[in-house]
């Protein structure tokens, strides 16, 4: 029997602190009354209690989670916390709850407002992370390779291991500009670091070159008679155009 506590808990902004905060609400049978990364803007007027992260508990909730629910039902987890999804954090926890009580049939009761969130959370960071495996840009700055996105969900976890398998030989950067972390790669591991102070180098004079020849082939394979712009937003939408070399050359 759970209570609620007048008490907010923040916790260090990674999965595994966030797992660790579920434990926490289960051991000592607290409902908090916000779940919050501790450099987030606190909103609450509640006193806060922080969590620490502990690998080993992580992996026991893990484990609860995959044996308690289901192996789709962590990944439904880590998915929505990855998200844009609001107050995430307590979807979670209560979600964790519902699982608890009813096991694997959790997953497919899609008429719970919590399951519901957390399934339209995912599969927007899975819509966001399809279009960027084939709308990321890179340039080429002496041996490196970089480019900046600007996504709604984090997806540097979901990105890493395409683009590494698909240019596992050269180092490259993607530098996500909304939330400032980067995907730094070099053969043959990589790393998902944040950078808050970070400007993105200068196009050389060789790299213009290159983004000119790729907008004149793309406007020479271009058919006008049948330029359908509103198919083309639908397929390719407006707010990932500010870096794509074809279109803002």
């Amino acid at each position: 029997m759970y209570y609620r506590s007048d008490v907010a808990y923040l916790y260090d902004g990674t999965f595994e602190g966030m797992l660790c905060c579920i434990f926490d609400s289960f051991a000592k049978k607290i409902h908090p009354a916000a779940i919050s990364p501790q450099d987030a803007p606190q909103l609450t007027l509640y006193p806060t209690s922080f969590i620490e992260t502990d690998p080993n508990i992580a992996e026991r909730v893990k484990i609860g989670i995959r044996r308690k629910i289901s192996h789709s039902a962590l990944i439904l987890i880590k998915d929505a916390f990855f998200s844009k999804l609001q107050q995430k954090e307590l979807l979670i926890l209560n979600f964790v709850r519902l699982g608890m009580e009813n096991g694997s049939q959790t997953m497919s009761m899609l008429a719970n407002d919590v399951v519901a969130k957390l399934r339209k959370a995912a599969l927007s960071l899975s819509k966001e992370t399809e279009h960027f495996k084939g709308f990321v840009r890179f340039s080429v700055h002496g041996q490196l390779l970089f480019s900046i996105i600007e996504p709604k969900n984090f997806v540097l976890p979901y990105l890493a291991p395409h683009f590494c398998d698909r240019f596992r030989n050269f180092p490259f950067i993607i530098y996500d500009k909304s939330h400032r972390f980067a995907l730094v790669y070099k053969p043959y591991e990589y790393f998902i670091v944040p950078m808050e102070d970070f400007t993105p180098p200068e196009a050389d004079d060789d790299e213009l070159k290159f983004r000119t020849l790729w907008k004149n082939f793309y406007d020479s394979v271009a058919i006008d008679e049948r330029v359908d712009e509103k198919r083309r937003m639908r397929c390719m939408p407006k707010r990932y155009w500010a870096h794509l070399t074809e279109i803002n050359i």
